[in-house]
């Protein structure tokens, strides 16, 4: 089971989630990543876990292949990032007002 923790802007309400299991992957058999989430079958085959993160200049969210070595924005190249675990007390990345608050848990998958 995931779960996730939303982070909520006290300006502007822009909520973000951080799901605790991350995004487990394995290769298929053409050797491409595959993400498997709960409660997915292929959960088996994972053999790593990428980590999300959250772009703190355009709000970009996305996922950071640890394979690679770069550690900046997929949209706006900025290295102004986080993981979304570590977003309490953060200026919101949307309005640039906000303050970010944990409201604790927002979904269970």
């Amino acid at each position: 089971m995931a779960m996730a923790t939303g982070f909520k802007c006290d300006k502007c309400e822009h909520v973000i989630s951080a799901w605790d299991e991350g995004n487990p992957y394995y290769f298929d058999e053409e050797g491409k990543k595959q993400y498997a989430y709960h409660p997915s079958s292929d959960r088996n085959k994972c053999i790593g876990n990428d980590p999300d993160y959250v772009c703190l200049d355009c709000a970009k969210e996305f996922i950071l292949d640890r394979k690679v070595p770069s550690k900046e924005c997929p949209e706006c190249a900025s290295l102004n990032i986080c993981k979304p675990s570590e977003l309490e007390g953060k200026k919101c990345p949307s309005c640039k007002e906000g303050t970010l608050k944990d409201i604790g848990m927002v979904a269970i998958s």
